[in-house]
């Protein structure tokens, strides 16, 4: 190496050691935490993009919590009793691909080569490299989960810790604790500042998961200045309130206390904890540190170079990985959790001997597998002109299907007597503090934390669903976006589904809200029209492995059509299909509908058929479903043949373009309702029988050949 480190922490030194002697250990920490200051500074600055100060000051910290506290195999980072480690403030990204990196973390899907090398470092932020600018779940090993928008990462991590607590309820047996794994978060101001995080903190405290542990990052930094929520509140009594155990490190380069404060979480059984770790963002630049600067940019070449000079590194070396950095890794979590995974395997294998039933379900949840019989009690629904609400018949399904698919767990945001999503067997129970077995989870009014909470969930192995009213998934969005993106399948019940919840009026009734879910890259929607396309949703999505769902229902009953007359339910799993066709299967219009419309499109047909117009019903409830299939398929649903095309949505008509074309008519709603009962709303906006046949008339007129 030919330079000497100079302590810059605190840390207790050996009583080997000569009196100014440093420590071997003390030394080989100092110079592994600085590799990780040093490679975040040269991977910003060559990329010309990204932050490098959090990486720089947390660098201590992330050094701690993974040389001391995490029980991790690096050779395996799927490990399932690994500790979880979520960078909730996912800018700082290079701190986590410089542990995974210096912690030699592997691929084993990839023939073990290294989850991050230093080429991936090198390319940081550029395409291809295993390091973009922010963590990505699926694309680079050891990331447990997409970060970045901030404060999701927090929810996630409260998700994840109630996997943990549900899985060891379920799996755990007295001679073996299948799961006893700890959550660990780092954060920032911005993630408390986010509502989501209050909201997934207020949850955490109140169900007691005394596995999770925050790591707030108190620099007083933000990028518009020193605006830092350590300002303007007291951040420690604000959790303190939540029910947490909190506690303060004064300097983030204190590693010693950073240690103590790790073993005293793992000691806590009551409730999760806060450690805030007052730090110097870019510690160690000169002419940067604390100051928002260091934040969102790269130091330049010459602060590089005078940040270096005060570590005592090599001013001019670049990505350098000193002797002994790698060895000093492994001798620490590398060992530690090689001989962890392996003690835990050699038990885990007498457990799949003595619990084999156990042990089967454990690997169907890991691959994403449903369970066997899980469909054999799916209820029939008999033709019924005044039918159910689909949210009724959605309650049916699901609750027949839970008892044969035991990881299936989730809730409401206190709306499941109205979203009508609660298991009621007998066995379902609630997930509360101190009793983790439950799977009904009462979320609280915090849509936007319970579809954080459902990612982590999902990542765990559980198959989760939330539910609210569809009005209401805008709160819930980013976190759903981020499920979207890591192709996780998630279940999402919306009820209450248009202007038809009546006198609530235009605040509670969605408008653009399916166009913007059907607009999400990945997610499944579907909007059934009676019981048996709900049982048809189901059945889809209990099989889904890798997309989230939603499912879209309505509070007022809709009939249950006489499958003997009209097309089979089942269609639903090609995304649509003909429910009702013309004479010779030779429309002169086709009426496509979803949910609660289909059947005015089925009255509208028969009112035509009077009028010698022969008209084609076709049910589409999920355009993601049908646009995957083949061009012979969709041809026959929809010919291209026939012009004349009407759609009836009440919600938004944008999108329905490309299934009516650019000169189709669109019955639908695109402006805000109004608060009056469903009967005069319905008329008021043109969904009644005789405009939607005024409609199909008016488009026959405009296509027909002169």
């Amino acid at each position: 190496m030919g330079f000497v480190a100079r302590p810059n922490f605190r840390r207790r030194e050996s009583h080997n050691a000569a009196p100014g002697q440093v420590d071997e250990s003390a030394r080989l920490d100092r110079l592994s935490i600085d590799t990780i200051r040093t490679l975040a500074m040269d991977a910003v600055q060559k990329a010309n993009s990204g932050h490098p100060g959090t990486p720089m000051a947390l660098a201590p910290v992330g050094y701690t919590l993974w040389q001391e506290a995490l029980t991790y195999d690096c050779d395996d980072p799927k490990w399932l009793n690994r500790d979880r480690f979520v960078l909730s403030n996912g800018h700082a990204s290079m701190l986590l691909y410089a542990l995974l990196h210096l912690a030699r973390v592997r691929d084993p899907a990839d023939g073990g080569r290294p989850a991050v090398s230093l080429d991936d470092i090198r390319q940081f932020r550029q395409l291809g490299s295993r390091c973009p600018g922010h963590p990505e779940y699926g694309h680079t090993p050891g990331v447990e989960t997409t970060t970045g928008p901030l404060g999701q990462g927090c929810g996630n991590s409260v998700g994840m810790a109630i996997g943990g607590r549900w899985l060891a309820s379920r799996f755990n047996r007295p001679d073996f604790p299948v799961f006893d794994f700890k959550v660990y978060t780092f954060c920032g101001d911005g993630d408390l500042m986010e509502g989501v995080t209050s909201e997934a903190a207020s949850l955490a405290g109140h169900l007691q998961l005394s596995n999770l542990c925050w790591i707030y990052d108190n620099n007083h930094i933000t990028i518009d200045g020193g605006t830092g929520i350590a300002f303007t509140e007291n951040v420690a009594a604000r959790f303190r309130a939540y029910r947490w155990n909190v506690v303060h490190v004064a300097d983030a380069n204190d590693t010693e206390a950073v240690a103590e404060e790790l073993k005293q979480f793992r000691r806590t059984s009551d409730r999760p904890t806060l450690i805030i770790v007052d730090s110097h963002i870019a510690f160690g630049a000169p002419h940067k540190q604390d100051t928002s600067a260091a934040h969102g940019e790269p130091l330049g070449v010459d602060e590089v170079r005078l940040t270096k000079r005060a570590y005592d590194w090599p001013e001019d070396a670049s990505f350098l990985v000193p002797d002994g950095v790698y060895e000093h890794f492994a001798a620490g979590i590398g060992e530690r959790g090689h001989r962890a995974r392996a003690q835990w395997n050699e038990k885990f294998a007498a457990y799949c001997d003595g619990n084999p039933e156990l042990a089967a379900r454990l690997r169907a949840m890991t691959d994403r597998a449903t369970p066997p019989h899980w469909d054999q009690d799916l209820p029939e629904f008999t033709a019924d002109a005044k039918g159910l609400a689909t949210r009724e018949s959605s309650a049916k399904v699901e609750n027949a299907i839970a008892q044969h698919y035991p990881w299936l767990i989730g809730g409401a945001a206190d709306l499941a007597a109205s979203t009508k999503t609660t298991l009621k067997f007998e066995s379902a129970g609630e997930f509360e503090p101190g009793e983790y077995a439950g799977r009904n989870l009462n979320f609280g009014i915090r849509e936007n934390a319970m579809g954080a909470v459902l990612n982590g969930m999902a990542l765990e192995g559980l198959r989760p669903f939330g539910s609210t009213f569809l009005i209401f998934s805008d709160y819930m969005r980013p976190p759903m976006r981020l499920g979207a993106m890591m192709r996780l399948p998630i279940i999402y019940v919306f009820t209450h589904d248009s202007i038809g919840l009546g006198e609530d009026g235009p605040t509670h009734q969605p408008v653009e809200q399916l166009i913007g879910l059907r607009s999400v890259p990945g997610m499944i929607v579907m909007r059934p029209a009676d019981a048996n396309e709900v049982v048809e949703a189901w059945r889809v999505i209990a099989g889904l492995k890798d997309a989230p769902a939603c499912l879209i229902l309505s509070r007022q009953p809709l009939p249950t059509l006489d499958r003997s007359r009209y097309g089979a339910a089942s269609g639903l799993a090609r995304g649509g299909y003909i429910l009702s066709d013309a004479p010779n299967a030779r429309p002169d219009v086709i009426l496509i509908g979803t949910g609660s419309e289909l059947t005015l499109c089925v009255a509208a047909a028969e009112s035509l058929a009077g009028q010698n117009i022969a008209a084609r019903v076709v049910s589409l409830p999920c355009w993601q479903l049908f646009d995957r299939q083949d061009e012979a398929y969709r041809q026959s649903v929809l010919p291209q043949a026939v012009k004349a095309r009407v759609s009836v949505e009440a919600g938004s008509t944008g999108g329905w373009e490309r299934y009516v074309g650019a000169d189709g008519a669109m019955v639908g709603l695109d402006h805000f309702g109004a608060s009056a009962p469903i009967k005069d709303l319905m008329k008021a906006f043109g969904f009644t029988v005789d405009n939607v046949a005024a409609a199909a008339k008016a488009q026959i007129a405009k296509w027909k050949q002169p």
